[in-house]
């Protein structure tokens, strides 16, 4: 596909779009960046476009705005859960990415890890905390990560490989959400893949100087190197896109969502679906769609293409 051609969608040339970012979440500021992102890029593909920030008043900007359809650029609580596509259905506004089942399932890591295993989809072997039992004994071996259980960009998550770090592990996951996901550290490199339109893209390889790809490597610094496509074999790759497809299937999702690996050899197993991918300058999904032929003008639109498929 070329690029450097981005085809504006017949349905949305008329249609003014909202595209809602910022919010209340942890992860308000990757948000703005992502929604900004976003905006320029509908404008530049010939959309008729407004930003409107979800932290003030932005069902009343909403109408004000004449908005016709949302696009959602929000990420963590208020805007990837679940909420917000409640409410734009109440509202009867179409809107791009995953419907409310969707996105609940996949903000909840650990009925996420419930769903996949049902599936026979490859994922690390857990443990769940909850209040009254964050003394629980651990029935899993060393290093682990711990995470709060519906959190996004790595906010909360440590790697833990020493008992006596357990505690103050669970305690940080804890005080951003009350249930706490302990999932088994597996060994190997970072991967991500997106799924567009039930389509899988390229696998991205991410490589990183301390080997965990935290919130600073994502949105700062940026990794030390992004492999596009993935140095991984035609084998591995190919079990990879498998993988995701049917992550992505088994939550139910809809036009762009990324999902995260973890692994190597032949053993890459799912760490998490995101159902609003990250557009910021380091962002993998926009790397996983240019290494297709996908630039991100024509990604966006593409994205903007499947409004209203998460609210059939």
């Amino acid at each position: 596909m070329d690029s450097s051609s981005p085809r504006k969608p017949e349905t949305m040339k008329a249609k003014r779009v909202g595209v809602l970012m910022g919010g209340i979440s942890a992860e308000r500021e990757v948000s703005l960046t992502t929604g900004k992102a976003i905006l320029a890029a509908l404008l530049e593909g010939g959309i008729d476009a407004v930003g409107i920030d979800t932290q003030g008043p932005w069902v009343e900007e909403l109408h004000r705005e004449r908005v016709e359809t949302a696009f959602i650029a929000l990420h963590g609580r208020g805007g990837e859960d679940g909420t917000i596509q409640g409410a734009l259905e109440l509202m009867g506004v179409p809107y791009t990415g995953p419907g409310v089942l969707a996105s609940a399932l996949a903000m909840d890591k650990i009925m996420t890890k419930r769903v996949l295993i049902s599936q026979g989809i490859p994922t690390p072997a857990y443990a769940e905390l909850g209040p009254g039992s964050y003394d629980a004994p651990l029935n899993m071996g060393l290093p682990v990560v711990v995470k709060p259980n519906r959190e996004g960009s790595t906010i909360g998550i440590s790697v833990v490989r020493d008992e006596g770090e357990l505690g103050a592990a669970i305690s940080l996951a804890a005080s951003h959400d009350q249930n706490v996901l302990i999932e088994e550290f597996v060994e190997g490199d970072d991967l991500t893949v997106g799924v567009l339109n039930d389509r899988p893209l390229a696998v991205v390889q991410i490589v990183t100087k301390t080997g965990f790809y935290d919130y600073e490597t994502k949105y700062i610094t940026g990794a030390e190197e992004y492999r596009v496509p993935a140095p991984i074999g035609d084998k591995a790759t190919r079990k990879v896109k498998e993988s995701a497809l049917a992550a992505a299937r088994a939550l139910r999702c809809c036009g762009a969502v990324r999902v995260d690996f973890r692994g190597a050899g032949d053993r890459f197993e799912v760490i998490e679906v995101n159902t609003i991918p990250g557009m910021t300058p380091n962002s993998l999904l926009p790397k996983s769609a240019a290494g297709v032929g996908i630039g991100f003008v024509e990604l966006v639109l593409q994205m903007l293409q499947s409004a209203g498929e998460g609210s059939r």
